[in-house]
């Protein structure tokens, strides 16, 4: 019985210690450097930093993001996108569950991500749903930590 608890032990250990990790590296402020939506065989990409920009921060156990236009809302393009909630995060699969939006229709819904973190870099690809308004597409978004 012990040589198993011996051989069981570091094994759960390792395995606490790798999804720890995973959240510690997760956690922070991210700015998005692109996204792409593809919807009904369309594929839109958005490249931000010209016209517009969106943070997302995440901390232990929420997440929220800000977006907005860079032209301070004086022409067409005016805009002012936010919300959050809390997330769950399990291996790479990254559950988004949207409490707060200002778009009130997104509330309550949750969405779910596969995420990679590759240095500075965090790619979340997934497919947002929302039956009730008709939308299905699939979301790839790129962003790079924010140094302080």
């Amino acid at each position: 019985m012990k040589i198993k608890m011996i051989f069981i032990l570091p094994i759960i250990i390792l395995a606490s210690c790798n999804a720890t990790e995973k959240k510690r590296t997760l956690i922070g402020t991210w700015q998005l450097l692109s996204g792409t939506i593809i919807e009904k065989g369309d594929t839109t990409t958005t490249l931000y930093g010209e016209n517009a920009r969106m943070i997302k921060i995440i901390n232990e156990t929420h997440f929220s993001f800000l977006n907005h236009d860079l032209n301070k809302g004086k022409d067409s393009m005016a805009s002012f996108v936010a919300g959050g909630g809390h997330y769950t995060l399990k291996g790479n699969e990254y559950n988004e569950i949207l409490e707060y939006c200002n778009d009130r229709d997104w509330e309550g819904h949750t969405f779910s991500f596969k995420v990679e973190i590759r240095n500075d870099t965090l790619i979340q690809t997934g497919t947002e749903k929302l039956v009730d308004l008709g939308i299905e597409r699939q979301n790839i978004e790129k962003y790079v930590r924010v140094k302080k």
